[in-house]
């Protein structure tokens, strides 16, 4: 039986489907931003890319956990 994927990761495919591009794009672009606090980051790719504040969120999240 697979494991259900959890946490933030299990908003991926629905990010690359509403979006269309890749995961990994986003997380590049919050790499690049590591001087900002998570939320100002998701308020970023809210109003400069048009990401839901959940999607947002929840790529912020799992970029900010993978880096520390």
């Amino acid at each position: 039986m697979e494991d259900k994927v959890k946490g933030p990761a299990s908003y991926f495919p629905s990010i690359e489907k509403t979006y269309g591009k890749p995961v990994q794009h986003w997380l590049d672009l919050i790499s690049a931003r590591p001087e900002e606090k998570h939320m100002e980051t998701v308020a970023w790719l809210k109003s400069e890319h048009g990401l839901g504040h959940g999607h947002a969120n929840a790529l912020v999240a799992h970029s900010r956990a993978s880096n520390s």
